[in-house]
């Protein structure tokens, strides 16, 4: 009869939990971003998300296609940022943080998506977080009401 430690009891039963290489990236959320080729913004906010663990592809787009996206999808032309992505069927418009997109995952509202208006300084990708200017993440329900999801106070 073999006989175990409880450290190596411990050691195997923890080994037999490791997930293998590249599980977390299967499940890690899928964004599609619809963007100017050209905004550093928006890849900066791009690469805030993938460093968060999102899986991201994008497409390239003029001014007018963009537009083109943001009205099929529903944004309100007063909630519109540079940049619009799909993420299991939610739009997300700006530079919306990676915090609030997970809590949307989480609780699945009935909703077309988030949005920061504009591009607010400090928000993800537009500047220091330490400098940040006060602003709101926004849900925007389905009629086209909006409501504040998440308010950021402005850095001290």
């Amino acid at each position: 009869m073999t006989t175990y430690s409880r450290r190596t009891f411990l050691a195997g039963a923890a080994a037999a939990f490791i997930l293998p290489k590249g599980a977390i990236a299967q499940t890690a959320p899928r964004m599609h971003v619809f963007k100017d080729p050209n905004c550093g913004c928006c890849s900066a906010w791009i690469a805030i998300l993938e460093e968060d663990g999102f899986q991201i592809t994008t497409e390239a787009r003029t001014n007018a296609a963009l537009v083109e996206e943001k009205v099929r999808r529903g944004i309100p032309a007063s909630m519109a940022s540079c940049h619009t992505a799909d993420v299991t069927g939610y739009a997300i418009e700006g530079h919306v943080p990676a915090a609030d997109i997970r809590r949307l995952l989480a609780e699945r509202p009935d909703a077309i998506g988030l949005a920061v208006p504009g591009m607010p300084y400090g928000s993800p990708g537009m500047g220091p977080e330490h400098q940040r200017e006060a602003y709101d993440v926004h849900l925007i329900r389905r009629d086209g009401r909006t409501e504040v999801f998440t308010r950021y106070e402005a850095a001290a």
